[in-house]
């Protein structure tokens, strides 16, 4: 089953407010931008991707295969769809601390981002909707150091959205995602994808220390906090948390898997080094649900069933 003819588990009367809307999503080709143009097609919006990829979302009325680094070329773009809401999704999304990831978390997440910024500064808009980190310091003080580029990044693209919104009343906000997950999630080096391949292969997922405390959320989830954040008032210049509250140890949620497929293979724990100076941080529902009604409606056990029956379904010969 493709990601497009998957249903959502919510009613889209919500969403269904932005109708005629047309949307702007890049990095539409992705996990979570090619789950956005599902949930706002299926809403009645209009929805145009962009990504360097030369096919997007199989839900968008049209894709624009552009690379955004290009400031001519994202203004003309602008220009010619002219979006009441756009959704910017597109990012180098490698957290590792590597200086090979400095240069393509600067060109992809923060050089796109001020591109588009200026872009629809000079246009308007109804609401520009970018997406932020977990990893993102939350504080300014000397201690509260990105760990890694693409924290950087995140955390820099994060100050130019408030200046836009703050300088030159741009209708923009941050969505803080955290740590995403569900059916037809791309990258397999991602931890869930990756215990479940290798699983259906019978071996055992070989993982950190596995205590790392991460909030997971679901993808569908995500989509929906997107739209919501789009429609709402009042957020200008915000971040707002998508995230489930809860933290899990990566080896809680491995063994979970584990147990969900059989419990045949267990993980191997301590054949992957940890990352140094990752946070641990849950995402403030609390404070969501009043900003924008949004809380988190497909719980952790839920969300693994349903991946892991997807990927299952993909591997059956």
């Amino acid at each position: 089953m493709s990601p497009s003819e998957r249903r959502f588990n919510f009613p889209l009367s919500e969403i269904a407010q932005g109708a005629g809307a047309t949307a702007l999503v890049t990095g539409g080709a992705g996990f979570i931008g090619s789950r956005l143009c599902d949930l706002l097609r299926q809403s009645g919006w209009t929805v145009h991707s962009v990504s360097r990829r030369p096919t997007g979302a199989p839900s968008a009325q049209r894709h624009w295969p552009l690379d955004l680094t290009d400031a001519a070329a994202t203004r003309d773009l602008v220009k010619t769809v002219r979006p009441d809401y756009v959704f910017h999704l597109a990012s180098h999304v490698w957290g590792a601390p590597d200086l090979a990831h400095v240069l393509p978390t600067f060109h992809g997440n923060l050089q796109t981002t001020v591109n588009l910024l200026v872009a629809l500064a000079e246009t308007g808009c109804r609401n520009f909707i970018t997406t932020g980190s977990l990893v993102e310091p939350e504080q300014r003080g000397a201690r509260d150091v990105p760990g890694a580029p693409y924290a950087a990044s995140k955390w820099a693209s994060a100050d130019y959205v408030r200046m836009f919104h703050a300088l030159y009343h741009l209708p923009c906000a941050i969505a803080r995602v955290f740590m995403v997950y569900g059916p037809a999630q791309q990258d397999p080096t991602k931890l869930i994808p990756y215990v479940i391949a290798r699983l259906l292969r019978d071996q055992s997922p070989e993982i950190t220390s596995g205590r790392r405390l991460i909030d997971w959320i679901y993808v569908d989830d995500v989509a929906r906090g997107l739209a919501l954040m789009a429609l709402a008032s009042g957020i200008g210049g915000q971040s707002v948390d998508l995230g489930s509250g809860t933290l899990v140890t990566t080896v809680e949620l491995v063994e979970r898997i584990c147990d969900m497929m059989g419990g045949k293979r267990r993980p191997v724990v301590g054949a992957i080094p940890d990352r140094p100076m990752e946070p641990v941080r849950a995402a403030r529902i609390d404070e969501t649900l009043r900003l924008i009604g949004w809380s988190p409606l497909t719980s952790l056990a839920e969300g693994l069933e349903q991946t892991i029956a997807w990927y299952s379904s993909e591997a059956a010969p």
